[in-house]
């Protein structure tokens, strides 16, 4: 039983280590909806979070509250008052808000101060600092309806934040503000978290929301046939956010959506939207290279799309050292306007800095990705990666099972993200016609999960 252990540890533990040195030293900004702490996952949220913070990444972990307030109301026999998807936060309302912040506070101190023998938290030492660190105000009367309460970010004490996180703390915040005359608002947690990202630069954005991340087809649920966007690049959102209709429902796609967007305008580059209902979402997502549930992510001014047939001049340009040196094998003109429709590039102010085509083999479950090339002006800042990601992500749609390439100098590239050696006899029957014994491409596969 040990051996099979090992053998199925080690490669896994190899396998996320690259993303473990990757986010070393990264400040993330995790936001948990109210609902998480309701169906009882503190306790492994609080593990995982602690174990991601003692590989080096500095965590802020904001808490929502809203099915604890309407407890507390509940038992006031006071009734929840919304408008426009916003809590109208009365006295009562303040009370139980402020009750429900100091018990959930309580209660997540405790969680990251167990250190249990035989448990993740064995060892663990998570210092937590909260603090004064926002300024609110009040949202006022919208549409003839006084919100009282309820107010909004009006400022994000950053340096103090940032102090706490340089100590070596987790920093822990309530979505409750003060105004500079000492009154407590009732705020959002995604509006917390989605300012305080902003605010300290943080690298990510996630939300353990109640939701599986945003639909392909945001007008049908999440299901086989109609699967979670991966990663949406942040065009896409603002498109599909022009869709929807607010105001937004905390359980709605576009109210998580609409935070994550305005995070990555403001620089945050990476922006996550994850269920909990999925034991170890957090890790799965920071630390496994497809993830899960939706990152939405800021492309800044490069564009990756599918090739139009203005692309070919710049394809041909950017290929042909490649060619000419032996690392590709020659394609002609009339080869890239036949097949421009499979490729993908990558481009910035009208010039081309990447490229790659997916060929699919349908009968065999697998595509070929080709011509997989970076400018060397551009070379070790991520676009192969980004490339062959959404590569696989089209390969997958189509139903695939797995990519190949085939290549003469650049096998070890492959091999570091999932690909393994094959010989001639697996290519497709349709694939091994063609190949050519004169170039000895080796033949590497990726299956796709």
């Amino acid at each position: 039983m040990s051996t099979v252990f090992n053998f199925t540890f080690v490669p896994w533990f190899r396998a996320v280590a690259p993303y473990i040195h990757m986010h070393r030293g990264k400040t993330f900004v995790v936001g948990i909806a109210g609902e998480a702490f309701a169906a009882g996952k503190l306790q492994a949220i609080a593990q995982d979070l602690a174990l991601i913070q003692s590989m080096g990444v500095k965590v802020v972990l904001v808490h929502g509250f809203r099915p604890q307030i309407n407890e507390q109301l509940a038992a006031k026999n006071h009734a929840a008052q919304y408008s426009q998807g916003m809590r109208i936060t009365d006295a009562v309302a303040l009370d139980s808000a402020q009750e429900a912040a100091g018990q959930l506070r309580y209660e997540i101190e405790a969680a990251f101060s167990q250190g249990l023998p035989n448990t993740p938290m064995a060892g663990a030492t998570v210092r937590m600092i909260s603090g004064n660190f926002i300024t609110a105000r009040p949202v006022g009367v919208i549409d003839g309806v006084d919100f009282l309460h309820t107010g909004l970010v009006r400022k994000i004490d950053a340096v103090g934040i940032r102090h706490a996180l340089d100590y070596g703390a987790m920093v822990l915040m309530s979505p409750i503000g003060f105004s500079p005359t000492g009154e407590a608002f009732n705020l959002s947690m995604e509006d917390v978290a989605t300012r305080v990202a902003i605010s300290i630069q943080a690298d990510k954005l996630i939300f353990i929301s109640e939701i599986h991340g945003v639909a392909q087809d945001p007008k049908r649920p999440i299901s086989e046939d109609n699967p979670i966007c991966t990663e949406l690049p942040l065009n896409n959102a603002r498109q599909l956010l022009a869709t929807l209709a607010p105001p937004y429902q905390p359980t709605d796609t576009a109210f998580y959506l609409a935070h994550c967007v305005q995070a990555c305008e403001h620089g945050v580059e990476r922006n996550h939207i994850i269920p909990f209902a999925v034991d170890g979402a957090l890790l799965l997502e920071v630390y496994v290279h497809d993830g899960i549930g939706t990152m939405v992510v800021d492309e800044k001014l490069e564009s990756l799309r599918e090739a139009t047939a203005d692309d070919i001049g710049g394809i041909l340009q950017l290929i042909e050292p490649f060619e000419r040196d032996g690392t590709l094998a020659k394609r002609d003109r009339t080869e890239i306007e036949r097949d421009i429709h499979h490729y993908t590039v990558i481009e910035h102010d009208g010039v081309i800095f990447g490229c790659a085509a997916l060929y699919p083999y349908p009968e065999a479950h697998t595509a070929e990705m080709a011509a997989l090339t970076v400018s060397p002006n551009v070379q070790s800042q991520g676009d192969g990666e980004r490339i062959l990601k959404h590569i696989e992500q089209e390969a997958k749609a189509m139903g695939l099972g797995s990519i190949f390439v085939l290549t003469t100098r650049t096998m070890h590239w492959f091999i570091k993200r999932g690909f393994v050696q094959v010989d001639q006899n697996w290519l497709p029957e349709a694939r091994k016609k063609k190949y050519n014994w004169n170039r000895k491409s080796q033949i590497l596969v990726k299956k796709l999960n």
